[in-house]
């Protein structure tokens, strides 16, 4: 799966977006636009009662970005705020009606003491004195940053005193920090669906409060956030849905996506959104990106492949069998009728291992009562029933209800989040000879059962866990519980019936550990970490 991040800053020059991983990107001037400024009175510059602050000229940022042209306009709508002579922040009288290169502001208030004065843009989701990078943002069709200014998005300038005349120039500097998402699928069965929003979350703030200090003329925070979702449709037209998954490669016209954040060190977690609109199921796809330093006033693009986890439909055996449960019938030979592997929940088929004379068939091998009888064929290098126990208890266990993965050319989600094995280890949470109770349940035999939280791991811990899906069994041929169970082997018989064996079983309230199931079941192997 290639995740790859590509920076941009928003200088303010004729060349104005420079890619800082080495690839130069040199856009027109905006001299060239076809957006036309809005028409000034000649003699406005004239008006004594306000002071006029020009917002660039057409080489100079804006507070909207066109990526395929590189250009920058005005939006209707956006005000600017300076502190005038005797310390009241002043908003301007007039604001741009519609898209425009530059701007000439009318701005209230005296401006005669000072050659430059600070000038602040704080969106439209300002009170005038603070701007909010939004925890909630919404972009309503692909490669569009019209929803910039009510997501956030906020900059400031120092306005010169133009020579001759009452009037300042300034160009702005966006402070912000934005990503620029970009998914792709090879995966045909995610090309019917549509991404309807990104979840991101992070191990420090990325929303912020930002209020103007009027004394040391800075911009103070509070009110921070480590997670904002972008929304990613509309209320009518081509992308009530979302945005569609069609392309195999990245590409913005077809989905990109613009969130705004607060820059510094992030380590982010991405959760990509998918709904298929036939089933009506959606779930996630997650990436994680390593810690990077994200500047302000920069863009960085984000491309995700957002294949699933697929899981074959190979691995579930009956206890410690030699070979796999459905092995001769596996469901990619799509034999007619059910006669072969069934690939939804409730579907059988007969052709499973019934006698000990089928390799299929479980180990029927029992040590006697009250000794430890391990594993030899298939379950021997699986985790056994004490080790499971560890997991169970001191694995964190958190239930996903919205990760999707596909199994058999199906779409599920559902699974649990355990801590690895090794940070089990280095926790001082493990022990293969002893349970959690302090005895050995290879011998003795037992069960336990432990809630589980909903909340997902932290974006800064999410590495230290590993993922099981709930992927069901098979009981006397058929498939049950897939997408809402997960049932796994341990390399553990029972010793107290001959019959049994040990595993670890849970659902989204619980992770059960027992040594009770029948062998003749069809549970997964593998999967720990």
């Amino acid at each position: 799966m290639k995740k790859t991040m590509r920076q941009h800053s928003f200088t303010a020059r004729l060349t104005f977006l420079a890619v800082v991983l080495g690839i130069a990107m040199v856009f027109a001037s905006c001299a060239n636009e076809d957006v036309a400024q809005t028409p000034t009175n000649p003699n406005e510059d004239n008006d004594k009662n306000l002071t006029t602050f020009v917002a660039g000229d057409e080489t100079k940022t804006r507070t909207s970005l066109d990526y395929n042209s590189g250009n920058f306009y005005w939006e209707a709508g956006d005000y600017i705020y300076v502190k005038d002579d005797v310390g009241t922040l002043q908003k301007s009288s007039n604001a741009p009606t519609s898209k425009v290169a530059s701007f000439k502001y009318k701005v209230p208030g005296k401006f005669t003491a000072s050659s430059s004065y600070k000038v602040y843009y704080l969106g439209k989701n300002s009170n005038g004195s603070q701007v909010t990078i939004s925890t909630a943002q919404t972009q309503t069709k692909p490669d569009n940053t019209e929803h910039f200014g009510t997501a956030g998005d906020y900059g400031t300038a120092t306005a010169n005193k133009v020579t001759g005349k009452q009037q300042f120039q300034f160009t702005l500097e966006h402070q912000p920090a934005y990503l620029v998402f970009q998914p792709y699928t090879s995966n045909t069965i995610l090309h019917d669906c549509y991404l309807t929003k990104i979840e991101v979350t992070s191990d420090n703030d990325i929303a912020e409060t930002y209020t103007i200090n009027t004394s040391t003329d800075n911009l103070d925070t509070s009110a921070g956030g480590k997670q904002i979702v972008l929304t990613t449709k509309s209320t009518s037209g081509a992308y009530t849905n979302g945005f569609p998954l069609t392309n195999s490669t990245a590409s913005r016209t077809t989905n990109g996506a613009y969130m705004i954040i607060k820059p510094g060190s992030h380590i982010l977690r991405v959760r990509y959104w998918v709904k298929d609109i036939v089933t009506n199921v959606e779930g996630t796809i997650t990436k994680l990106l390593p810690s990077t330093a994200y500047a302000s006033n920069t863009y960085y693009d984000v491309t995700a492949n957002l294949d699933t986890r697929d899981y074959d439909g190979n691995h579930y055996y009956m206890w410690d069998a030699q070979e796999q449960y459905w092995k001769g019938y596996e469901w990619t030979k799509h034999l007619p009728g059910n006669t072969g592997q069934p690939t939804v929940g409730g579907g059988s088929s007969p052709n499973y291992a019934q006698s000990n004379s089928d390799s299929r068939y479980y180990n029927t091998s029992y040590a006697g009562f009250g000794v430890s009888t391990p594993a030899i064929h298939s379950c021997k290098d699986l985790p056994n029933v004490n080790e499971m126990t560890w997991y169970a208890a001191y694995g964190d266990p958190r239930w996903d209800a919205d990760e999707l993965w596909t199994t058999m050319g199906h779409l599920y989600k559902g699974g649990m989040w355990l801590k690895k094995k090794s940070v089990l280890q280095a926790e001082g949470h493990y022990d293969k000879n002893t349970a959690v109770d302090g005895t050995d349940w290879r011998a003795n035999g037992n069960n336990n059962s432990w809630s589980v939280s909903q909340t997902l791991p932290s974006a800064a811990d999410a590495d230290k866990y590993f993922y099981l899906p709930a992927l069901g069994y098979y009981d006397s041929g058929q498939l049950n519980y897939v997408g809402y169970n997960g049932f796994y082997w341990s390399s553990s018989a029972d010793s107290w019936f001959s019959s049994d064996a040990g595993s670890l079983v849970f659902y989204n309230g619980h992770v059960d550990v027992t040594v009770n199931y029948h062998r003749n079941a069809g549970f997964r192997v593998g999967g720990f970490e």
